[in-house]
């Protein structure tokens, strides 16, 4: 079979397991648990095509490797892999749904929409697969960017991760928090720089591609696309269950930046 064949044999296999697991343990973030470890599968799926003796293949996959490990860390930490560790946006949506209507959504877009982005977003490894070149000064900008990007979703996730440990022992002392949510950090020049940085290094995943092809006009775009899309829906669902939460959320939207860092729009107070 070609790499490609293969990653569709395991796209398959996963799509299978996690909906088989979302079904009989009634918990539907399986997907969020292999998140970070599929993309890199396919990924050494393509690297290996080429004997690992490609370049920049290889590189795809070095960096691929160091986006799971700290994505798999940021999760695990966060109770992700335990059980009773489902998003809690599930539970929301399953709220809003039938029990019949979310089973479909789980399938379709759960399960199978989510693994096919998991996939797609690693399909620039096919294109530079089909198209080997030298790997030139272009590929060196494309891999510290991709690094930037990295080191930038790390400190966000840090930023977040520092700000509910305060945020859990001002409760635990029997004081009200304030502020309720994070604006402090990066956070000031984005609601969410971490949502921001996980979509750009996959546009860089997509420009090693267009650098092996010779040209941004490759449909192997679609899969940085389709996560940009992902990532839009979840911004303004995720928002909504916090604007119920925190009145105050709203005048946060009106200063600072849906995704994109920027300056705020005014001076604010943010811990």
């Amino acid at each position: 079979m070609s790499a490609l064949q293969v990653c569709l044999v395991v796209f398959a296999g996963v799509c299978l397991v996690v909906w088989l697991l979302s079904v009989t343990t009634k918990e539907y973030s399986w997907v969020d648990r292999i998140w970070s470890v599929v993309p890199v599968v396919y990924l050494a799926i393509f690297a290996g095509a080429a004997g690992f003796a490609d370049a920049r293949l290889n590189v795809m996959l070095v960096v691929g490797a160091l986006w799971g490990i700290r994505l798999t860390f940021n999760f695990a930490r966060k109770g992700g892999y335990a059980r009773g560790g489902e998003d809690y946006r599930w539970a929301v949506l399953r709220g809003r749904m039938s029990p019949g209507l979310f089973q479909v959504f789980n399938l379709l877009f759960i399960t199978i929409y989510q693994n096919a982005i998991l996939l797609l977003i690693t399909l620039p490894a096919y294109t530079a697969l089909e198209h080997r070149s030298p790997f030139g000064v272009w590929d060196v900008v494309a891999t510290l960017v991709f690094l930037a990007f990295l080191i930038g979703e790390t400190v966000a996730d840090q930023q977040q991760w520092n700000f509910h440990g305060w945020k859990r022992a001002e409760v635990a002392a029997g004081r009200e928090p304030e502020p309720r949510f994070l604006q402090a950090g990066l956070f000031r020049y984005s609601r969410h720089p971490n949502f921001f940085f996980e979509q750009a290094q996959w546009w860089v995943v997509f420009a090693f591609g267009a650098i092996a092809a010779g040209s941004v006009a490759q449909w192997t775009v679609l899969g940085a696309v389709l996560l940009t899309g992902l990532f839009v829906g979840s911004t303004i669902f995720t928002e909504s269950i916090s604007v119920s939460r925190y009145p105050e959320y709203s005048d946060y939207r009106r200063r600072t930046s849906a995704v994109v860092p920027w300056w705020p729009r005014h001076r604010e107070l943010a811990r």
